[in-house]
Formats: C-alpha cells, sequence, structure tokens
C-alpha cells in the first residue's frame, strides 16, 4: 500500500511538473519601467540598389505611373501610414562610391556613372541630394545620411554637411540655393562610412578607428544643426572592432552600427528560397533571427565596459531576412519575396531591439521597397504590400513609448533537436496611457494560451487588437492576391484581476491595447 502511494505521489508530480512546464507565461514588470523605446528602432534604408530607388521610390514627373513631383504616388501614401521615424541613404555599400555633387544641379547635366556594385547598371543620378531630403519630408521622416569614406575624403564629407546644414551665406550653401532650396535642411544623423571592414575599404579596425577620428573632426555643427556622429561597426559577432573602436575612439562617435542579416540557408551562397521553402528553413530563419539578441548583448557588453552611462548608441542599421534572389529576377537586384515566415522573423527581431532599447537606439531594416525584406513590392503601376509590412503597421504603437520590461516562460518550439521559445512579445506604455502588448506564437501548427501577470499597473479592459496570419508560413502577397495576408480583428483575450489570458493562432502575430 506505502509503494503504491509512493508511485501515486510521485506520478501526480511529474505530470504537474509536465503541465507547468508546458504552459505559456509571461510577466510584465510595470513598475520597473525606466526608459522609452527610441522611435527611431522602427527605422527604414534606401540604397542605390536594384529598383529600390528607381521604379520603387522615383520614377520622374514624366512617368505614367501616379507621382508627386517624381515620387510614386502609391508607395509614398503607403510609407506614409508606417509613421516612419529616420530613413538611411544613399547606402549600403553604395556610399562608399557615391560622391554627393553627382546628384546636385540640373538632372539632365548629371554625370551618369556605373553602379558596379549592383547589377553594373547605369546610374544617371536623377535621385540625389534634393530629391532625398523632398522624399524624407513627403513621408515625415528625418534623414540619416551614410557618408563615403571608402573613395571620398574628409573634405567632401565636410562639404556636404556645410551644403545641407549652413544658413549663411557661402560658396556651398549660395549654391544650395541656386539649386532650389533657400532655407537649410536639418541633417542630424551621419554614417562615416559603411561597412568599412568590407566593401567600405577592408579596413583594419585599428586604421578605421584613425579614419573615424579624422573625419569625425571635420564634420562641423553649423547654426541649428547639431550632428549626430555614427562609426562603422561590424556584424554579427566580431566584437573585437566594437572593442578597438570604443577604446580609441568612443568620445568622438554617438553611435557604433552593427549589422545583422537572417541567412536560413546553409551559406551566403545558397541562403534558401524566399517562397519554395519547408519547415527546415521556416525553423531555420527563425532561430537565426533570434540570434540578435545574443549578438547586441555581446556588443553592448563590450560598450558598457567603456560606457557604463550608455551615452553611445547601438545602432542595428541593417538587419532583416535575405535569401535567394527569386527566379527571373535580374542579378544584383536582391529582389526577393516576403512571406508570413517573414513577417515572423520581423516581429521577433523587432522584439529583440525593444528589450535592448536602453543601448540600442535606432535601427534601419533593409531594404524600404523591391529589395531584401522590403515593405512594399512594385511591378509598373501596380504596388504590394508586404507580410513585414503590416508587423511594422502593427508596432509603430511602440514609437517613443515606455518600455515595460518583460519576462516570458513560455514552451519550446522544436525542430530536428534545436529549440526556441514559441512565444516572443513586447510591452510599452504610451503618452495617452494605453498599454500595448504585440506578441508572436512561432510554433506553425499549434494554437497556444498566453496568460500574463501585469505588476505595477492597474488594468480596466482589454481594448481589442489586431492579427496577422495566413494559411502557410510561405504564404504571401502577389500582384494577382494582394490581401492573401493582411491583420484581423483580434478578439481572442480576457482580463481578470489584472490577469490576461490570450489565445493565440499559430504562425502569426498579434498586437493588443488595454487601458
Amino acid at each position: 500500500m506505502r509503494k503504491t502511494l509512493t508511485l501515486l505521489i510521485a506520478f501526480c508530480f511529474v505530470v504537474g511538473l509536465n503541465a507547468y512546464a508546458q504552459s505559456n507565461k509571461v510577466v510584465i514588470n510595470a513598475d520597473l519601467a525606466n526608459h522609452k523605446i527610441n522611435k527611431n528602432i522602427y527605422g527604414q534604408f534606401a540604397e542605390h540598389l536594384g529598383r529600390d530607388i528607381y521604379d520603387g521610390i522615383w520614377v520622374g514627373e514624366d512617368s505614367d505611373i501616379p507621382n508627386v513631383d517624381g515620387y510614386r504616388k502609391d508607395v509614398l501614401e503607403a510609407l506614409k501610414e508606417l509613421n516612419i521615424p529616420v530613413i538611411r541613404w544613399p547606402g549600403g555599400c553604395f556610399a562608399d562610391e557615391y560622391h554627393w555633387k553627382d546628384g546636385i544641379g540640373p538632372r539632365d547635366e548629371r554625370p551618369t556613372r556605373i553602379n558596379e556594385l549592383w547589377g553594373m547598371v547605369p546610374e544617371d543620378n536623377s535621385f540625389g541630394t534634393h530629391e532625398f531630403m523632398k522624399f524624407t519630408e513627403l513621408v515625415g521622416a528625418e534623414p540619416y545620411i551614410s557618408g563615403n569614406v571608402g573613395t571620398g575624403t574628409p573634405q567632401e564629407m565636410s562639404q556636404w554637411v556645410e551644403y545641407l546644414t549652413y544658413g549663411g551665406h557661402s560658396e556651398l550653401a549660395d549654391l544650395r540655393r541656386k539649386n532650389g532650396r533657400d532655407k537649410p535642411w536639418h541633417v542630424k544623423y551621419w554614417g562615416i562610412g559603411n561597412e568599412s571592414w568590407g566593401c567600405g575599404g577592408n579596413m583594419t579596425p585599428e586604421y578605421y578607428a584613425d579614419q573615424f577620428k579624422r573625419y569625425a573632426t571635420f564634420l562641423h555643427n553649423y547654426p541649428g544643426n547639431h550632428l549626430f556622429k555614427i562609426a562603422s561597426g561590424y556584424s554579427d559577432g566580431h566584437y573585437h572592432w566594437t572593442e578597438v573602436l570604443m577604446q580609441k575612439a568612443r568620445w568622438m562617435m554617438d553611435g557604433i552600427s552593427l549589422h545583422y542579416y537572417t541567412i536560413a540557408g546553409p551559406s551566403w551562397g545558397h541562403k534558401g528560397s524566399s517562397t519554395d521553402f519547408s519547415e527546415d528553413l521556416y525553423f531555420s530563419a527563425l532561430y537565426k533571427a533570434n540570434k540578435l539578441d545574443e549578438y547586441i548583448t555581446g556588443h553592448s557588453n563590450i560598450m558598457d565596459q567603456y560606457d557604463p552611462q550608455k551615452r553611445v548608441a547601438l545602432i542595428v542599421d541593417e538587419w532583416g531576412i535575405w535569401t535567394d534572389r527569386l527566379p527571373g529576377s535580374k542579378p544584383g537586384f536582391l529582389y526577393q519575396q516576403n512571406s508570413l515566415r517573414d513577417a515572423l522573423v520581423a516581429s521577433t527581431s523587432l522584439d529583440i531591439l525593444n528589450h535592448h532599447s536602453d543601448r540600442v537606439r535606432m535601427a534601419n531594416i533593409a531594404q524600404m521597397v523591391n529589395v531584401l525584406q522590403a515593405m512594399v513590392l512594385t511591378k509598373g503601376d501596380q504596388m504590394v504590400k508586404t507580410p513585414t509590412y503590416y508587423v511594422f503597421d502593427m508596432y509603430k504603437v511602440h514609437q517613443d513609448a515606455e518600455y515595460l520590461p518583460i519576462n516570458v516562460d513560455a514552451k519550446k518550439y522544436t525542430h530536428n533537436g534545436k529549440s526556441l521559445s514559441s512565444i516572443s512579445a513586447s510591452a510599452s506604455k504610451d503618452s495617452t496611457g494605453v498599454t500595448h502588448i504585440t506578441m508572436t506564437n512561432l510554433d506553425p501548427k499549434n494554437d497556444q494560451s498566453v496568460t500574463i501577470d501585469i505588476r505595477g499597473l492597474n488594468v480596466g479592459k482589454v481594448l481589442g487588437g489586431r492579427v496577422l496570419t495566413a494559411p502557410k508560413v510561405n504564404s504571401i502577397n502577389s500582384f494577382d492576391h494582394p490581401n492573401t495576408i493582411v491583420p484581423d480583428d483580434f478578439n481572442d483575450a480576457s482580463l481578470s484581476n489584472n490577469e490576461l489570458t490570450i489565445n493565440i493562432p499559430a504562425k502569426s502575430v498579434i498586437v493588443l491595447g488595454l487601458k
């Protein structure tokens, strides 16, 4: 009898542990909030690459495609809805071969160059400084200019700053006026080179640190414009570069960049299809997207040693999923489709950026239109919003909102012997007192119930929300079927005694408001 009772107790104990292990518990510690999520984490990136600028953003005033002074009207309207805070331009690798004076003055007098980096196609420079600055104004974003260190000079970059931002009279300021802009622009963010360890010059960190200081010395603050100078950082887990720059140049920099691309396939040469993939590449993409947390943590830890006050920002100014180009598309144009999987890569990546928002104060997904993980795709006079577009639309509630620390204890999504948390989430409280929760269920097959304990904040009601999902993880929005993946109303949430229960569908992302 005693043996039977012992076995029964043991069985109940194991069952209890298993039930606990299988639960999804989230704790929001609103009483520990101490900083805001910088809106610039939701920034974008536009490079002279493929059909991002030409055909994507810019078609020219004489185009049959409806446009506003040469800018595609449909793309402008779509991008404005995202409340884009900042746009990085003109690259990317292109930035270190770009000479800004090629892109000013009458368009029919601008020189045509060869874009040797991206497709060996002519670059007629019809989209230059004035066109980019007007584009940011039309969209409502701040400009972030990536300057040429690779083939440029400190003088060239210094003169670009003067041309853009000096309000007095000088040769360059008057040249700006001659080209149609009387008032100076406000241009705060300046990148001093791009990937200087690679396409930007194949430099050593010691050499680049000296170059950064040299260039930074000659970038001046003109009245009404204070520069935020961003050093070219490395990618992934290359921590030595960050260590050297923090040792040698931290007092002259306001930020240092980090690049990280999610490669679902086995290598850079075999990144995997953007449309034709199995659960292997679905899981691999999400598993690798979550590596962003490890890399941000590693670089932040180094920065903390030299800058414990976190004055220097970490700027993740290139990120997103990079797949093989879509069959039939032009080599070098980096055109790929965008699936539900990619939307979940975006939502989990944004959660990671939110969680590190004490150090990460800008990020720029690559790229805006027709390139890599784009917001919209165009073909002729057609435009389609991608699933990633809708994630940014859902997540814009976090911009400049108070970050609420969140702890997720969830079931594991396991595939081929590897595991990751099946639930990713962020929480914030905006200036009106509304708390927003974004949550992703990465499990492609199973709906999940999630219990959320909200501490330090009294919540009275659920305001409703939206959910983004699709029939398959490789479902896409195409030009023939543009609304396969669009947000729908989400009402499967209940609140009791400050505890929220959410039933979240498989392979989906939700946003929920609480008051």
